[in-house]
């Protein structure tokens, strides 16, 4: 049966189509609230600032987590809840066959399913694998071709929606892999996220992620650059949001992640720029985007214009910052 469906987004919900285009509806919160025979445990690599409650919804749902992250005082609050905290990715591969990895480069993906103490030194014949980190495309077609080399599957799920997503299960799952095996996920997906989207064959999921991440730190530059010039102008930052959210410079970093302290409540410019979205993983995913673009020969000016911003960012001190922080740099520095 599985391996006739095909899933896909819908605005009420999951929707799955037979070959014979026969739709039947399925809301994310039903197929993650179903009961299982039991809820068997599920892995979970990378307890970070995103990873942490998207761990803890799955917890919310029922299920009984095997944790691990490099940082042991990241999984504390997990072993105080009951939880299993093993020493090493491959501990969690020996006791879960659903494992979903939330890591913040490449090079730690890489790490955590390749190497000496990785998934997939003790993965389980038929386990799920789920790498939710944002990485080169390539990095995540060859997890899945490792993967299948030893009888488990690997599929990419990046996401987007940020730390405050994370927290709420509004997540946007951006899914690329093997169609069949794909109907395994939503119910895990549909526990942290609103939205699963399958994108295609492993990568694309990431593709994906690094064509939402561009115009969001374009839409953040340009935010910070406006608010700064308000400001200069002696408009007043309220005042100045009021009228773009209200206009046509509307944006994600105007209305819901505005760069300005004092603005909005419940975002990192609230708070000295704390949490969120780090500068030093806008700047990787960016270069990730200027890799793409030379790799298929397109070009993305502006892009690659952000990506000396955010990493001069990170020269700076900005690096363990939120993204937002670029108000910040943007105050601090007369030029460039």
């Amino acid at each position: 049966m599985a391996a006739s469906l095909r899933l896909r987004g819908a605005a009420s919900g999951l929707r799955y189509w037979s070959r014979r285009q026969q739709p039947a509806v399925v809301s994310l919160a039903a197929l993650c609230s179903r009961s299982m025979a039991s809820k068997t445990p599920v892995g979970f690599t990378g307890v970070g600032n995103t990873g942490n409650p998207m761990a803890k919804n799955l917890m919310k749902h029922g299920y009984p987590l095997i944790i691990y992250d490099v940082f042991p005082d990241a999984c504390k609050e997990f072993l105080d809840a009951g939880e299993q905290v093993v020493s090493s990715p491959a501990d969690v591969a020996e006791k879960a066959d659903r494992i979903i990895t939330m890591l913040p480069t490449s090079i730690n993906a890489i790490e955590a399913y390749s190497g000496a103490n990785g998934i997939l030194k003790k993965v389980k014949k038929g386990s799920l694998l789920i790498g939710s980190s944002a990485t080169d495309p390539m990095v995540s077609k060859e997890l899945a071709k490792e993967a299948e080399k030893m009888g488990a599957v690997f599929t990419d799920a990046p996401v987007s929606g940020g730390v405050g997503a994370a927290r709420s299960g509004n997540l946007t799952f951006m899914v690329g892999g093997v169609e069949e095996e794909f109907a395994a996920a939503p119910e895990l997906l549909g526990c942290m996220g609103s939205n699963v989207v399958p994108c295609g064959a492993v990568g694309t999921g990431q593709a994906a992620k690094i064509c939402n991440n561009l115009p969001l730190a374009l839409s953040m530059t340009r935010t910070a650059e406006a608010m700064n010039l308000g400001i200069r102008l002696r408009l007043d930052p309220k005042l100045l949001a009021k009228i773009l959210n209200m206009s046509s410079g509307r944006c994600w970093s105007s209305d819901t992640y505005n760069p300005v302290p004092g603005v909005m409540d419940g975002v990192p410019s609230a708070s000295n720029y704390q949490g969120g979205f780090g500068t030093t993983l806008m700047a990787k995913d960016l270069g990730l985007a200027q890799d793409s673009a030379t790799s298929t020969k397109s070009p993305i000016l502006l892009g690659s214009q952000a990506h000396q911003i955010y990493r001069m960012m990170c020269a700076k001190g900005y690096s363990k910052k939120d993204f937002s922080s670029v108000f910040q740099f943007l105050r601090e520095e007369e030029t460039f």
